[in-house]
């Protein structure tokens, strides 16, 4: 492994940092970027792949201007990456490479889990739903990394990974949409200028929240920058929250479209036996559509015949009881479902994916403490990315490198004061904008988190012409949140990810 190492300078020329490249410099005057470069092979079944890694920091600066007068640029944030790029033969020329920029959720998650979980060439071994691996952990080669396809370019925003705000500085301040946007969009901007791969064939992989940031990103980077784009991958995506918030609307919305979701979950628990995963499907949308929407539109206007017939309904095909139903009107939130569902056995399932299950700790809990589909993956991927950064990649920085940060908790949605918080405007603008732009959206059957009759509603309204909703994939999961947890789903995800950027560059 080879332990040179490289940085770019303020106007993008490579100084030698080896003596420090990677370390904290929260102490110096002005911060600068510290990329730590280390070489490795990954053998194939279709060759070895020799890339290059880069991890470490990158200073992003704000213009500065005082009563009129520019102050120069002052750096605000050191935000974490992670790139790959493959190894070229001589005289190859880098721009006909595709670049992927990669980024979870949350608000307030890592880059971690796509990292190490389906795209990168180093990936955890966690075992499977049903046979975890115990502790301690470890990593195995990713054969089928789309780095085959694509150069690999992972982001933490503030607060997540090892990102911060620089001293002085304030992480609340990126805690927010508009700020979150402004900092990835900069960093791909910049990125891209020094490296020389505003020619390359790009795309943006998001998953959860991150779907939200990457169509949000995508738009400020043609808008702000002219940059166009030639592929997203939204993986688990929310991108109309109305679809599936709880709280506001009379959460009528968020009923219809968790009901095909907690159909399958009680299906993968054994409520529908001797029944097909997709007839169970077939027959919660049905309903949802129909007969659900109508009666949850009537209100307090419905009989007690009719409320009683539709709790006998959504009871056979939840696997909650019928008292239950009647007692939560008919709309039965998907926090408490997850822990209603396996209440007679001391179970819950998981939010992030209903296929796991945990100890229930109260046999008389409305919500269950925990999710315990997160649980059950945090311990593996939490010590993976510690060892792989510093172990494998070289990187001194000693910093907690946060998988989660608390910016949920206080995140602003500022930008959408007295409206709902959806960006399909923006999909919608630059799928306009860019005749050639295609989308690959992911769906799992078991994701309690963001459930796919909601990501579909939301595709079913999009203002777009038939030639532009062509350009439109779907892709569909027997997973929850994560289509790769899980061997055989993980495979297949990453393949059809890499076969869409060949054919979005193709």
């Amino acid at each position: 492994m080879s332990e040179d190492a490289t940085t770019p300078a303020a106007d993008g020329k490579a100084e030698d940092t080896t003596k420090d490249a990677g370390k904290d410099t929260t102490k110096d005057a002005e911060p600068r970027d510290l990329l730590v470069e280390t070489h490795h092979t990954l053998t194939t079944d279709d060759g070895d792949l020799s890339y290059t890694a880069r991890t470490g920091r990158i200073v992003l600066r704000e213009e500065e201007v005082k009563d009129d007068v520019f102050q120069g640029w002052t750096p605000r944030a050191e935000l974490a990456v992670t790139a790959y790029t493959l190894d070229l033969p001589e005289g190859a020329d880098r721009n006909d490479r595709p670049v992927t920029f990669v980024f979870n959720g949350g608000p307030g998650s890592s880059s971690v889990w796509l990292h190490l979980g389906v795209l990168g060439p180093r990936i955890v071994d966690a075992g499977e739903v049903d046979a975890p691996t115990p502790p301690p952990y470890a990593l195995a080669d990713n054969p089928q990394t789309p780095l085959h396809a694509t150069d690999l370019v992972f982001i933490d925003p503030m607060s997540t990974g090892q990102s911060r705000a620089v001293k002085g500085g304030k992480a609340k301040d990126y805690h927010g949409f508009g700020k979150d946007v402004e900092q990835v969009a900069e960093l791909i901007r910049l990125w891209c200028t020094r490296e020389d791969r505003w020619m390359s064939p790009k795309f943006l992989c998001g998953e959860s929240y991150g779907t939200t940031r990457a169509v949000a990103v995508a738009e400020h980077l043609f808008s702000r920058f002219g940059m166009q784009l030639n592929g997203l991958v939204l993986i688990s995506s929310v991108l109309d929250f109305t679809t599936q918030d709880f709280r506001y609307l009379r959460h009528d919305e968020a009923c219809l479209s968790y009901l095909p979701t907690y159909a399958a979950v009680a299906h993968v628990h054994g409520k529908h036996p001797d029944r097909s995963l997709g007839e169970v499907v077939a027959e919660a949308e049905e309903l949802s559509a129909g007969h659900y929407r109508w009666a949850l539109a009537r209100g307090n206007r419905l009989t007690e015949e009719e409320r009683s017939s539709l709790a006998a309904d959504l009871s056979r095909l939840t696997g909650l009881s019928q008292d239950y139903l009647l007692r939560c009107d008919l709309r039965p939130e998907h926090w408490r479902f997850c822990t209603e569902l396996l209440r007679d056995e001391g179970r819950t399932v998981g939010r992030i994916d209903g296929r796991i299950t945990g100890v229930l700790h109260s046999g008389i809990a409305e919500n269950m403490d925990a999710d315990p589909s997160i649980d059950a993956i945090m311990g593996p991927y939490a010590a993976a990315i510690h060892h792989y950064l510093r172990g494998e990649l070289g990187s001194e920085l000693d910093l907690p490198y946060a998988v989660f940060s608390d910016a949920i908790e206080h995140w602003s949605y500022k930008e959408f004061e007295g409206r709902p918080i959806s960006v399909t405007d923006k999909l919608e603008r630059v799928m306009r904008a860019n005749p050639h732009l295609r989308v690959r959206i992911e769906y799992g059957y078991y994701d309690l988190a963001t459930p796919f009759g909601a990501a579909q509603d939301t595709v079913a309204h999009l203002r777009l012409p038939q030639q532009a909703l062509d350009r439109i994939e779907h892709a569909w999961f027997e997973t929850g949140h994560m289509p790769y947890v899980g061997s055989a789903t993980r495979v297949a995800e990453a393949e059809g990810i890499t076969d869409f950027v060949r054919r979005a560059t193709g």
